[in-house]
């Protein structure tokens, strides 16, 4: 993840290897913005679950739950968090007798796709503010 706390002054990126790391970013404002809380979001619900030992749906569910708390817990006023968490829990609760292996597949799709519709929606955002913006201006 960018870390926005010290742009424009640096470029850094944290790299997340668990939900836990994630949830982390989130709390600690790495990741600022809606749509981008939505996305990384997501991407913890997805990471997290990869993590999860195929043992049994009843054990599955119960870790699945704990992820999904824990990141919702990291920003209680943000809208598009709980918007992407909500869809991840859809997405399992809707596809329950798809094997636990499957349901971390379709979970990772899911997150790709929210980060794919969220790259859009800001291409669509820069064309048509270009617009408003004459060459050369730079205020």
């Amino acid at each position: 993840m960018l870390d926005q706390r010290i742009l424009p002054e640096k470029e850094l990126y944290l790299e997340c290897r668990t939900y836990q790391d994630v949830a982390h970013a989130i709390k600690c404002m790495v990741v600022r913005g809606a749509p981008a809380v939505g996305v990384a979001a997501a991407m913890g619900v997805a990471l997290g679950v990869r993590a999860i030992p195929e043992k049994n749906k009843k054990e599955f569910l119960t870790r699945f739950d704990n992820i999904c708390n824990t990141i919702a817990s990291t920003r209680p006023t943000a809208v598009n968090l709980f918007w992407a968490i909500e869809k991840m829990k859809k997405l399992v609760y809707q596809n329950l007798r798809a094997s636990l292996k499957v349901l971390s597949l379709l979970l990772k799709k899911e997150a790709l796709k929210i980060l794919k519709e969220d790259i859009e929606s800001n291409k669509r955002m820069g064309k048509y503010g270009s617009k408003f913006i004459k060459n050369g201006a730079t205020n």
